[in-house]
């Protein structure tokens, strides 16, 4: 199996002159190598664990910075060229989340606390005010199947329609609230504290949070300074390095620099149907293909009124990354996640040929 380095520096040499302007603003990617020398006694266990010796002994990284947000990533040939695995545990672990829901939560209307301008119910979940909110206005989803894995087009659908009406209630409680933004923690190594299937959804004032806003802010200085929109060209320069396709406008993009494992990447101009089709498709493929079974998912909205700052450029933005194995000790961030620059062992082309082809087919194009 050919690894996301050679894969990537691949593309990359094959990339037209256009695109290679583009990249070079966009993205520094470079290799690095590391040696080291493995005790003879040890040797037998990593000929098992890794194949050869070599593969250790002199191991290759490719390091990918986008110049732009200055999100970073760093890839090992040793950890990108492993299949990708379920959990080994995950009949246990499932008959665990069947075993310990949440009275509270499987009683909302009496176990939940309400927003003071009331609840909103849809067919597949009821809002919630948040017991500890995070801010002034910050409520929940609960779902009405408590299995948090159980996915659908309908249940997507109703998740961001139900969302939509509480930003719409929650703003006129707060005329300065302004700033929504949808959060789905799912399973305790994604910091649920309930096991139960739940979202939140926040109205901030003030300005869109930080990260939120550091993104806004920059992707206008790259259109200001180059005259061309970044998510155009971030969406089109994945493109040419063959990790994105476009689904009826809802475009996805499995990146080169991934936070965590397996991010994706979806936007779109509005949150319709077709969209909400295409996150719910992707979840579903994270579950089932590529042995996601707890993950981070936000949804990044346009503000509800006008604001000073220019937001028309914003698409409605979904990030989606694995947290790892529910039944694993070890956490998946860590000091170089926080401080200094991710490292991936998850190899973001296989992650694409998935998505590609439970979306758009098995012959779709590029």
């Amino acid at each position: 199996m050919q690894s996301f380095r050679q894969k990537l520096l691949s593309k990359i040499n094959s990339l037209s002159p256009e695109d290679e302007v583009v990249f070079d603003r966009m993205f520094k990617v470079w290799t690095v190598k590391g040696e080291l020398k493995i005790p003879k006694e040890m040797a037998p266990w990593v000929k098992k664990e890794f194949g050869s010796l070599e593969a250790v002994e002199k191991q290759i990284f490719i390091k990918a910075v986008n110049l732009i947000t200055y999100e970073g990533t760093i890839f090992n040939d040793l950890r990108t060229k492993r299949p990708i695995v379920g959990d080994e545990k995950i009949t246990e672990v499932m008959d665990l989340i069947e075993t310990t829901q949440d009275e509270r939560f499987a009683n909302p209307l009496t176990g939940t606390p309400s927003d003071t301008f009331g609840r909103i119910e849809g067919k597949y979940c009821i809002t919630a005010s948040n017991l500890a909110k995070y801010d002034g206005l910050h409520s929940m989803l609960i779902f009405k199947d408590p299995n948090p894995l159980l996915f659908s087009r309908k249940r997507i659908k109703d998740y961001f329609d139900v969302a939509r009406k509480w930003y719409v209630l929650a703003g006129r409680s707060n005329k300065r609230a302004v700033y929504p933004m949808f959060i789905w923690n799912c399973l305790w190594r994604a910091g649920a504290s309930i096991v139960n299937g739940h979202t939140h959804m926040v109205l901030t004032e003030g300005q869109a949070y930080a990260k939120v806003e550091e993104l806004r802010n920059l992707s206008h200085k790259y259109q200001e300074l180059y005259r061309s929109g970044y998510f155009d060209d971030l969406y089109s320069i994945h493109k040419s390095l063959g990790l994105a396709f476009e689904r009826k406008g809802v475009k996805v993009i499995s990146k080169i620099t991934p936070i965590k494992e397996k991010e994706v990447e979806i936007y779109a101009d509005d949150d319709g149907e077709d969209f909400s089709d295409v996150v719910s498709d992707v979840l579903n493929t994270m579950k089932e293909n590529l042995g996601v079974s707890s993950f981070n998912l936000s949804v990044v909205h346009r503000p509800m009124e006008k604001t000073a700052e220019v937001w028309d450029h914003m698409p409605v933005l979904v990030r989606i990354v694995d947290r790892g194995r529910l039944s694993s000790r070890t956490t998946d961030f860590a000091a170089m996640e926080l401080y200094a620059q991710s490292v991936v062992g998850s190899n973001p082309y296989v992650v694409f040929d998935e998505l590609k082809t439970a979306l758009l087919g098995s012959h779709a194009k590029e």
